[in-house]
């Protein structure tokens, strides 16, 4: 639209007539343009529809796309997290170049500890059979623990020596004592340090008896059996005679077949004294003048030295997450009752 111009006045000059508005004359046509073309394509509104429905799919697709990114990222998500938890080590034949290879017992010797027969001897067990391990060191820092588990670990490393033709060796760092002198003792060598603990071949029996406490309190015990002596490691029940020697002989018994094992590992090397097997322990510096010990020395002078092969690898077993949060809980809830059952058992400590 063209805004029209003010008069001119009198004796002036006329004003040149105005520009054609450019700007009008085109909207007309920019405007009819699309209705020219909508004209000549009477389809147009499917055309419309169809790429109204096709951007719908594709951004359905995408959506999808996501989602299945989505889900797939969090189950792999929670098989990493499953196999942190519930995954073990499995003992597998394995090839590698050639090393020292390591076993840890360490803590408690006891079923459920990463000291068990179950763990040491799977380890020990991929150890010998790896092609590039030249020796199996054990490397040990316990203080003893249960006997038939000493007893396993002792008799299979014998049985893989003799399978494999490897040598072991024990490396002690802390303390060898008791059950981890016992398995120690099946070692071609034991290294120790000059203060180390070692030895304590012995066996006990540990508990309370609590009857005089409940007579003086008035306590009466009401502890039914069918079985004569079937309640005699009752803390609150009396002991008789005939029970306390059965115990006694149980005892012998055991502490007889730890001297046996320590006999036949040592040999010749191990000079026996009266206090030898009668549970006194020693340092490490005693125990190689006694001949419980070969030499001093540590895992990396073993490798180097003996071994002479520098590189370690460990073949140790461990609990998984789940395992070890399951121990927590169980000894926080029944850690009381396990250590009551433990202690009616003999154990070498």
């Amino acid at each position: 639209m063209t805004t029209p111009l003010p008069p001119a006045p009198p004796g002036s000059e006329p004003l040149p007539p105005a520009a054609p508005d450019l700007w009008a004359q085109a909207r007309p046509e920019s405007a009819a343009a699309p209705a020219a073309a909508h004209a000549q394509s009477p389809g147009w509104e499917r055309d419309v529809l169809e790429n109204l429905v096709m951007a719908s799919i594709r951004e359905q697709r995408a959506a999808r796309r996501w989602r299945m990114f989505g889900r797939l990222s969090w189950l792999l998500v929670l098989l990493a997290l499953g196999w942190m938890m519930f995954g073990r080590d499995v003992a597998t034949t394995t090839v590698s170049g050639p090393h020292t290879a390591v076993v840890d017992i360490k803590g408690e010797i006891a079923t459920g500890a990463e000291a068990s027969a179950e763990f040491v001897v799977a380890a020990m067990r991929s150890a010998f059979e790896d092609t590039g391990s030249r020796a199996v060191v054990l490397l040990v820092n316990s203080p003893g623990g249960s006997p038939v588990q000493a007893g396993i670990i002792y008799d299979e490393i014998l049985r893989l020596k003799a399978k494999h033709s490897k040598p072991v060796y024990a490396v002690v760092e802390e303390t060898c004592a008791s059950a981890a002198y016992y398995i120690a003792a099946a070692a071609d060598d034991i290294f120790v340090d000059k203060a180390s603990i070692v030895g304590s071949i012995g066996v006990l029996m540990d508990g309370f008896g609590f009857t005089g406490t409940m007579e003086k309190l008035g306590v009466e015990r009401r502890l039914l059996t069918a079985g004569e002596n079937k309640g005699f490691l009752d803390p609150f029940s009396p002991q008789t005679e005939a029970q306390r020697q059965h115990a006694q002989t149980m005892l012998d018994q055991i502490h007889q077949q730890f001297i046996t094992a320590v006999k036949n590992g040592r040999g010749e090397r191990l000079k026996i004294t009266p206090e030898t097997f009668s549970g006194l322990f020693w340092t490490g510096q005693q125990a190689v003048e006694m001949g419980l010990a070969d030499k001093l020395g540590n895992l990396d002078y073993v490798a180097r030295e003996i071994v002479k092969v520098e590189e370690v690898i460990d073949y140790t077993r461990r609990d998984n997450v789940a395992e070890r949060l399951a121990k927590k809980f169980g000894a926080a809830v029944g850690g009381g009752a396990v250590q009551t059952l433990r202690s009616a058992l003999p154990v070498l400590r």
